[in-house]
């Protein structure tokens, strides 16, 4: 299918009114949803007049919209999560006065490991775990952190780049 000069003009006024891809690509007919996604955005139509009609029968709720403030001269910093961080607690020394190892530990106990696994005082955190997990709150608390803040905790030379691999030509 080839864009002509009808079809392109057609394709920018089912835009600016707010028609999905899907919607525009199904009146335009002969062409894709993804050949429509393309070609808005070589044209570069990214901004719209309008926002996306939802489809029949679908209800969603309104996004609820952030309180935008004056600037202030000092940086903004970002908040931490609601959830405060579980008070440290020493790992467990059984009865023995041995800490809990590979042979002791037990189903309701932390799994955290503690030490070098290479060498003879490598042991466990042992504390009582929640309920069904393997980690005490303090250790789950470490161990599970919600994606948006990990996202948010790196920094961009942590972020890795994957380059196209460059093809080998055939000599011929």
């Amino acid at each position: 299918m080839a864009w002509t000069d009808e079809r392109v003009e057609l394709l920018k006024t089912l835009w600016a009114e707010g028609l999905s891809a899907a919607q525009i690509a199904n009146k335009m007919g002969g062409v894709t949803r993804n050949a429509v996604i393309g070609k808005v955005h070589r044209l570069g139509l990214s901004g719209r007049a309008t926002p996306a009609k939802p489809q029949r029968g679908r209800v969603t709720a309104p996004e609820p919209r952030e309180e935008v403030s004056a600037p202030s001269a000092a940086p903004r910093q970002l908040s931490k999560p609601s959830a405060q961080e579980p008070e440290f607690i020493a790992p467990l020394v059984l009865d023995s006065g041995d800490p809990t190892t590979v042979s002791t530990i037990k189903n309701n106990m932390c799994k955290w490991p503690i030490g070098d696994p290479a060498k003879d005082d490598f042991h466990f955190c042992g504390q009582p775990t929640l309920s069904g997990k393997s980690y005490c709150a303090y250790h789950a608390h470490m161990a599970f952190q919600p994606p948006q803040q990990r996202r948010s905790e790196r920094r961009p030379e942590q972020r890795r780049v994957l380059a196209k691999p460059e093809r080998k030509r055939a000599v011929g």
